[in-house]
C-alpha cells in the first residue's frame, strides 16, 4: 500500500512506524526543507507544503498514493489540502481511503454528559469551528469524488515523549482543579491501530470517536503520574488563578465524556490502553518520568 500523509507529525509518525512493517510505503509533507531531508534519510519520501512553498512532486505522489492520511490543521480559511490539491486528489487513479484527524472538541460543551458519534456537532469556539466545517467539506469531496473518507475524533492525545510523566521530569507538571471538569484520553498507539483497521475495513463516510474509556479530571491523571514515579504530586491549583494561554483555557471551557464503541463495533478494535492508567503504568515501565 502506499499511503501519503500531509502534515507528518507526532501521531502520523506513529501510523507510520505501525504500517512501515508489513510493506506500506510512506510519502509524506512536512513544513521545513531539513525536516523533509531528514525523513527521505529515514525512508519517507517527504516533501514541503507550507504557506508560502509546495513542492511540485506532492502532484507525483498524489497520483500514485492508494490512502491519504490528512493531519494538517486548518488555516484561516478551512483545509489547506483541498485548497491546493482538491482536483488532483479526485482525479488520482488508485486512491481508495482518505482519513482526516480531527478532534473531539467539534461537539462543543456537554456539561459533562456523554456523547458519541450520533451526536451533533455544536463547536462553541473558533479553531473547533473551523474543524468542523473542514470536516463537512471533505465529506462533502468524498460523495462527490466517489473515494471513501474517514473522519477520526480524537480525544487529548499522549504517548511516548509527550506525557505527564515526561512532564514530572521536566518540571512542568501541574495539578489545576476545575470542580466537574473531565476528559478523554487516547494513547497514540491506540490511534495507529484505529487507522491500521479503517484501512482494512474503508466506509465511505465514516465518523469514529478515537478516545479511551475513561474521562477523568486533569489533576487525577497528574496524581497518578506521581504515585508511579513515588514523588509527591505538584499542589494543586485553582482553575482562576491558573495562569493558562488562551488556547489551554479554552480547554477548560468544555466538560464531556466520550464514547467510543463503535472503533469496537464496527472496526474490531481492541483499545491496548483502555485508560490512562494503563497508558501511564506502560510509559512509566519504559523509563519515562523522574530517575529518582
Amino acid at each position: 500500500m502506499k499511503l501519503l500523509v500531509f502534515g507528518f507529525g507526532y501521531t502520523s509518525r506513529h501510523v507510520a512506524d505501525r504500517l512501515r512493517p508489513g510493506g506500506a510505503q510512506i510519502s509524506a509533507t512536512v513544513r521545513s526543507r531539513p525536516k523533509a531531508d531528514m525523513l527521505t534519510r529515514s525512508g519517507i519520501r517527504a516533501h514541503v507544503f507550507s504557506p508560502d512553498r509546495c513542492d511540485p512532486a506532492i502532484a507525483l505522489d498524489i497520483g500514485e498514493a492508494e490512502a491519504i492520511l490528512v493531519s494538517t490543521p486548518p488555516d484561516g480559511s478551512g483545509d489547506p489540502v483541498l485548497a491546493a490539491f482538491a482536483d488532483r486528489i479526485a482525479a488520482a487513479p488508485h486512491l481508495r481511503w482518505i482519513g482526516y484527524l480531527s478532534t473531539v472538541g467539534v461537539y462543543g460543551d456537554h456539561a459533562g454528559s456523554w456523547v458519541d458519534e450520533t451526536t451533533p456537532a455544536a463547536p462553541s469556539d473558533g479553531r473547533s469551528q473551523v474543524r468542523a466545517a473542514v470536516e463537512q467539506a471533505w465529506l462533502a469531496f468524498g460523495a462527490i469524488s466517489g473515494i471513501a473518507v474517514h473522519i477520526f475524533r480524537l480525544s487529548g492525545i499522549y504517548g511516548p515523549g509527550r506525557n505527564q510523566l515526561a512532564q514530572l521530569a521536566a518540571g512542568t507538571a501541574r495539578r489545576i482543579v476545575k470542580p466537574g471538569q473531565v476528559f478523554n484520553r487516547i494513547h497514540v498507539a491506540d490511534i495507529a491501530a484505529v487507522i491500521e483497521a479503517s484501512l482494512r475495513q474503508p466506509r465511505a463516510g465514516a465518523i469514529y470517536n478515537v478516545s479511551d474509556d475513561e474521562p477523568a479530571p486533569a489533576q487525577d491523571v497528574v496524581s497518578l503520574a506521581a504515585d508511579l514515579c513515588g514523588v509527591p504530586p505538584p499542589p494543586e491549583i485553582a482553575f482562576e488563578s491558573a495562569e493558562l494561554s488562551p488556547m489551554a483555557r479554552s480547554f477548560y471551557g468544555e466538560s464531556k465524556r466520550v464514547r467510543s464503541a463503535l472503533i469496537r463495533s464496527e472496526l474490531g478494535v481492541v483499545l491496548r490502553y483502555p485508560t490512562y492508567r494503563e497508558g501511564l503504568t506502560a510509559l512509566r515501565a519504559s523509563g519515562e518520568g523522574p530517575a529518582g
